[in-house]
């Protein structure tokens, strides 16, 4: 097998006690590294070290990651004109964050009857954030609910 030191330097193609006997010499583990070589590569590492530096670099790519959420406003037909304002003002301040956005128009009892006032909601509330986002998915039934998804443009 081909040996690494632990420096990184090649110290040369040695038998397997050879390079295990190095390895007690510097007090560190042997470690393949390339298996499918030929002659296998094989270094002297602390491997616990090297575990541990594997970890801290995967926890700084988490920790850099962005994760996109999805985030809910929920109305009714009959909401009112403030409370509507009210509820796309939120939905403004997700998609500027950087979310998704899902809007979903319930319908009670008899309501579903006059689903025509959803979509017109659904139709409102697409204007309102044209110049913010745009129509991911939808609207689409689902249930007694009117579902529509949006995304920033």
């Amino acid at each position: 097998m081909r040996l690494v030191g632990p420096d990184g330097t090649q110290i040369g193609i040695v038998s397997l006690e050879e390079a295990l006997d190095k390895a007690d010499e510097y007090g560190l583990d042997l470690v393949e590294v390339a298996p499918q070589a030929n002659p296998p590569v094989c270094r002297i590492m602390d491997f616990g070290k090297f575990r541990y530096e594997l970890s801290k670099k995967e926890r700084d790519q988490r920790k850099k990651q962005h994760v996109i959420h999805v985030k809910e406003i929920r109305l009714r037909p009959k909401t009112e004109e403030h409370d509507l304002l009210h509820k796309i003002r939120h939905a403004r301040e997700f998609l500027e964050d950087g979310n998704r956005l899902k809007v979903t128009i319930m319908f009670r009892g008899r309501e579903m009857a006059y689903k025509e006032f959803g979509y017109r909601l659904m139709e409102r509330v697409q204007e309102e954030l044209a110049d913010i986002a745009k129509l991911e998915k939808g609207p689409v039934e689902e249930g007694r609910n009117l579902v529509a998804f949006f995304m920033k443009k």
